[in-house]
């Protein structure tokens, strides 16, 4: 191999703008991650780990800063402005507004072209406040406040494994009696990131749940006053507004259930789909439903609540009725890298955990469940195992 030659041709692709698929694109990226995991020392590896985390912090004050909001407004003809134009917008010490410039063109959110003189990339535009990806940042960094005092926490704990949704370690990093989900109420912009977040996709891939299980043929036969879908813990109400997008000739109704502060917060819901304010640890009110769909709810909730949620799930359905797990299912080996963060978000936020698919199927057998099958999405990363599990009253 000439290393020469390779340096030339990694320094080709990366200056090229040329036609790249996605796929394509894609494995680029899997093949350049590789190499640099390949060539990097103990040192390397430690620095690149324990400094990664200011990453997020230094967008996050960004985003609060309405630093790429600003941008926005300086850059319309070449993307090029000069420090002293934006922090004459700012309401901030002009110095931290250097700081923290110098941070996000580190991170490529911004090129230096000249001392104190800068000019937008593509990243900028899609952090303003109002980006989808503005809100998932505000919404994660609140989250990796409790993860950051996990060493402490599971110290004094002397190491188990966190289980109790009530007195774990989010109550203990925020001082609080709440769940993590009853005190975002009280924190309305928090509440509000966590809303949007929601309706980001899970994978890579853009597939809906719908486009790879066979929802005419298990679903069909509702009439108009049978209810087709409850969509349990189902947010503002993203995947069922594209389910009746996708068939908006299928008979029978659509309801998503939410806890009242979400509720509060749906706007616009689409004729066909009703809003309705729901405990999920209580007995359901809809009953004998074609399919309860619950997407991200139960990796909320360590085991004993989970269990309670199918339990109650299990109670309302009739034989004719499936339950239809969306959740990133954890591959028994080879977990990919986001997985096991998102697990360690549910560690320290809730007290909870990513879920194999042996734990799954567990859950459904000791509520009275059979497991039917497991619908993978179509060209999925294994390593991230986002999957549809399908289940029925046991026969």
């Amino acid at each position: 191999m000439n290393i020469s030659e390779l340096i030339t041709t990694i320094n080709e692709v990366a200056g090229s703008n040329g036609d790249i698929t996605g796929a394509e694109r894609a494995q680029l990226l899997v093949a350049s991650e590789k190499l640099y995991l390949s060539l990097e020392g103990p040192r390397e590896k430690g620095m690149r780990i324990v400094f990664s985390p200011h990453q997020s912090v230094a967008l996050r004050i960004a985003i609060d800063m309405k630093i790429f909001d600003v941008v926005s407004t300086l850059t319309a003809k070449d993307g090029e402005f000069e420090l002293e134009e934006l922090t004459s917008k700012l309401d901030a010490d002009p110095l931290l507004v250097v700081r923290i410039m110098r941070f996000l063109t580190a991170i490529s959110f911004f090129h230096e072209v000249a001392p104190r003189k800068f000019k937008s990339t593509p990243f900028a535009s899609a952090w303003v406040t109002a980006s989808p990806l503005a809100q998932a940042t505000i919404h994660m960094t609140s989250q990796n406040e409790t993860i950051t005092s996990l060493p402490s926490y599971l110290a004094r704990t002397r190491y188990q494994n966190p289980s109790n949704a009530y007195d774990g370690p989010f109550q203990a990093f925020h001082k609080t009696n709440l769940h993590c989900f009853d005190w975002l109420a009280t924190q309305p912009p928090l509440q509000h990131a966590f809303n949007v977040s929601m309706g980001i996709a899970r994978s890579t891939k853009s597939q809906k749940w719908f486009e790879y299980f066979p929802v005419e043929s298990k679903l069909s036969g509702c009439s108009p006053d049978e209810t087709l879908v409850v969509d349990i813990g189902g947010g503002v109400g993203h995947d069922l507004i594209a389910f009746k997008q996708s068939f908006p000739e299928m008979k029978g109704k659509l309801v998503l259930q939410e806890t009242s502060v979400v509720v509060k917060n749906i706007t616009n819901l689409p004729e066909g789909i009703e809003a309705q304010e729901d405990d999920m640890f209580a007995s359901n009110p809809v009953k004998g439903a074609k399919a309860y769909y619950l997407a991200n709810v139960l990796h909320d909730w360590p085991d004993k609540e989970a269990l309670q949620i199918l339990g109650h799930v299990k109670d309302a359905m009739n034989d004719n009725s499936v339950v239809l797990v969306n959740e990133n299912v954890l591959p028994e080996m080879g977990v990919g890298l986001m997985s096991v963060s998102a697990d360690f978000v549910m560690m320290g936020n809730f007290a909870s955990l990513e879920r194999t698919e042996v734990q799954f199927k567990d859950l459904f057998e000791k509520v009275g469940l059979e497991f039917v099958k497991s619908w993978d999405l179509e060209g999925g990363d294994l390593s991230e195992g986002r999957k549809l599990l399908e289940a029925r009253l046991k026969r």
